[in-house]
């Protein structure tokens, strides 16, 4: 995260958007906690934790999910204060409603792209009313081709159009609702000590 200030500016106004959702009465408990933390965020594809730890310090009540028992282990040693849980995007164990926040930060690039949509309408019904999403991905760069794979040493990988993405978060709602708004993205030019020369897009997106 030191190395990344595009990364810790959108966490930073990622946050000051879900406290003020919170504070408007978005999700189930906008209480705050004992230390004063409110807004309940998941950061889902949180690996080893230190993104959801982040949350933390910026004065969110954030909690960790991944698919890996290895890296929920990680996470549950490195911040042995905060909740994390083994799960999966595509059915999270949470109430309609239940959260202030969703962060999704690089954890959609092994979805194929037939089964994103199904990913994006459970962030959906997870969020409350005014509550927000921050998704960062590898923007692909031809608008004529939506997703672009590429090789990982993990398993397949995906690039997105940007515009496409927003245009699949409008999308996420039930058959007759409104899907997820974007309000705001921000694109990270590749630099020369990347290993990968892919632009870095985060989008921030909040559900009516």
């Amino acid at each position: 995260m030191r190395d990344s200030p595009l990364d810790r500016a959108m966490l930073d106004v990622f946050a000051e958007a879900v406290r003020a959702g919170a504070g408007a009465g978005a999700g189930t408990d906008a209480d705050a906690d004992a230390d004063g933390r409110t807004g309940l965020v998941a950061d889902l594809g949180c690996g080893p934790g230190h993104v959801t730890a982040h949350l933390h310090e910026l004065g969110l009540r954030a909690f960790g999910v991944d698919a890996s028992p290895a890296m929920i282990g990680l996470a549950r040693q490195a911040s042995p204060e905060l909740r994390f849980e083994v799960g999966s995007m595509a059915a999270l164990n949470l109430a309609d409603g239940e959260l202030d926040g969703v962060l999704s930060r690089w954890s959609i690039i092994h979805t194929p792209p037939r089964e994103l949509p199904a990913i994006l309408a459970e962030f959906h019904r997870v969020l409350a009313p005014g509550g927000h999403l921050l998704i960062g991905f590898w923007a692909s760069e031809d608008a004529s081709h939506p997703t672009q794979a590429f090789d990982h040493a993990v398993a397949p990988a995906y690039r997105w159009c940007p515009d496409h993405l927003a245009a699949l978060l409008r999308e996420s709602g039930p058959t007759g609702s409104t899907g997820l708004t974007e309000v705001a993205r921000a694109t990270r030019e590749p630099q020369p000590t990347d290993r990968r020369q892919f632009k870095e897009t985060h989008l921030l997106a909040r559900k009516p």
